[in-house]
């Protein structure tokens, strides 16, 4: 690539390009789902890829097909009331059943993606720090556009969940990623969850079955009062907070136990937690408190924002875990969503503050994170030589 431009930030200092020439890549992937059946799917996928696509095209292409998703629902279900809502009345547009087709093909082709980019990248050579920065990068933000796609299968029907139980979840997801990366922040190893795969292929089914039958398929009570949103809600959380999380912190303590990992300081060891748990205080408070009910109004797009706030403080807390250089503890976006809650709660200016709020954020986040992003896979490109969408001619 290229110098530099006008508008670039050197958000890569003299340390953070040391330690990338420094780090390699450490994972454990233990679970029988993906050892058993997806690695051996995606190694005989990898096969028919040419040897000149270069692996980050595979991981954006993926990561594009998970936002085709989100803008296809968008247009159906903009406000999650596609499948009904908490009337129980019959919805007066529901979901074309093609669109649920559609949203199974994209997130089919995001998963398989994702899952032979690295293959591609160890079949051609051309493995590297810049492949997984870009990789779980990219992985963050599909944590906002993968759970709206499933919601609009249940909705806030009397048979699905509210959009502030929704918000929840969507903690529940974040979390479930951040854990990953935090607990290789500190041991140096990525345990790769079991519940990943697990979640992809159940939501794929949702979607294949919503194909052949609607979303009426889904309504449906379940013993001791609970309905299938209810039971899609405590997989979720069982998934996560239930298994992969306890198991993030158990290795954590192993590492410190046994003097494997960084083995810092308390307060240090938690500093990439410090902005995900402030965000969603304060988000929390502005969705409870608000006095327009912001989340019902605008739930898609406030869930975009927040979740792309959180990708922001992802991909800065990666690049810190790979380059081995202290984590920040709060990210700059945290400021105006503070002010603006601020201000929508205090000063109660109204409904259209609020709503003008939402969308400047999710612009403003938006902007940051692709400048970040942009602006960081520059200046990897150039320190190692490389282009990031085309493999390095061996002769040059």
């Amino acid at each position: 690539m290229g110098g530099g431009c006008r508008l670039e930030v050197q958000y890569l200092g003299p340390e953070h390009l040391q330690g990338f020439d420094n780090y390699k890549y450490s994972s454990i992937d233990t679970s029988p789902l993906s050892n058993y059946v997806m690695h051996p799917f995606w190694n005989a996928v990898v096969k028919i890829c040419p040897l000149w696509v270069a692996p980050n095209v595979l991981t954006f292409v993926g990561f594009l097909f998970t936002v085709a998703n989100f803008f296809l629902l968008s247009i159906y279900d903009f406000h999650f009331k596609a499948a009904g809502d908490e009337s129980g009345d019959p919805p007066e547009n529901p979901v074309p059943r093609w669109v649920w087709f559609i949203a199974a093909f994209n997130l089919f082709m995001a998963h398989t993606l994702d899952g032979i980019d690295g293959k591609q990248a160890r079949r051609t050579g051309s493995s590297g720090p810049l492949g997984e920065l870009f990789d779980h990068g990219l992985d963050s933000w599909t944590t906002v556009f993968i759970p709206t796609g499933l919601y609009s299968v249940f909705g806030s029907t009397p048979y699905g969940i509210s959009v502030k139980r929704l918000s929840w979840i969507f903690w529940n997801v974040f979390f479930n990623f951040i854990f990953s990366h935090w607990e290789k922040y500190n041991t140096g190893v990525l345990y790769l969850p079991w519940g990943y795969d697990a979640s992809m292929l159940a939501c794929f089914l949702v979607f294949i079955v919503s194909g052949f039958g609607g979303h009426e398929l889904w309504k449906f009570d379940l013993p001791l009062g609970y309905t299938s949103g209810n039971l899609a809600e405590v997989m979720l959380y069982a998934g996560s907070i239930g298994l992969s999380m306890p198991v993030s912190c158990y290795n954590v303590y192993i590492a410190y136990r046994d003097g494997t990992g960084k083995n810092r300081p308390i307060l240090e060891a938690a500093r990439p937690l410090y902005s995900s748990i402030f965000l969603m205080i304060i988000s929390s408070i502005w969705v409870y408190a608000s006095p327009s009910d912001i989340l019902v109004l605008q739930p898609r797009i406030f869930f975009y924002m927040l979740g792309t706030i959180f990708s922001h403080i992802c991909c800065r807390l990666i690049v810190a875990q790979m380059s081995n250089t202290r984590c920040e503890a709060f990210d700059w976006l945290l400021f105006p969503i503070s002010a603006l809650t601020f201000v929508s709660l205090i000063l109660r200016p109204g409904v259209a503050f609020e709503t003008c709020a939402v969308y400047v954020l999710a612009v403003l986040a938006t902007l940051t994170q692709i400048h970040y992003g942009v602006c960081v896979v520059r200046q990897m490109c150039r320190h190692f030589h490389i282009d990031c969408f085309r493999i390095k001619d061996r002769s040059d």
